[in-house]
């Protein structure tokens, strides 16, 4: 199972049917490089963490610097906030060494594994959020 798959799946799911009392979610990004491609982000709720498929997610041009997208019609909940920036458009996180070529970032805390650690709660009236960038040395 691949950063990609999992990705692709919550962006695509953004054209999935909403349920009643959904809001969206504002997903500011920091730290863009100016490396063209497209940012993807994946919602992903506790049974779908880490998994190949997302709530919801969005996805648009990358813009260097701070960015923001917006997750539309997200159910309340709580949801990991994945991203990657597919630098190369390929649709896959590119890997170097067994690591990552490509900027990524998620919610919660910088080397955050678990679902608890990188969560955010998404009430009925919506929710934001900010999400640094990490790339490659």
């Amino acid at each position: 199972m691949t950063f990609k798959t999992l990705l692709i799946a919550g962006a695509l799911s953004a054209l999935s049917t909403t349920a009643a009392f959904a809001g969206d979610v504002a997903v500011t990004l920091t730290g863009v490089k100016a490396e063209g491609g497209t940012m993807l982000v994946s919602l992903q709720s506790k049974d779908q963490f880490m998994k190949p498929v997302g709530a919801k997610g969005a996805m648009g041009p990358a813009t260097a610097g701070t960015m923001q997208l917006t997750v539309e019609d997200v159910p309340p909940g709580d949801y990991a906030v994945m991203v990657m920036h597919d630098a190369d458009s390929n649709w896959t996180m590119t890997m170097k060494d067994g690591k990552p070529a490509e900027g990524w970032g998620h919610s919660g805390a910088a080397g955050s594994q678990t679902f608890d650690a990188v969560k955010i709660t998404v009430p009925e009236a919506g929710a934001s959020v900010t999400v640094p960038l990490s790339y490659p040395q």
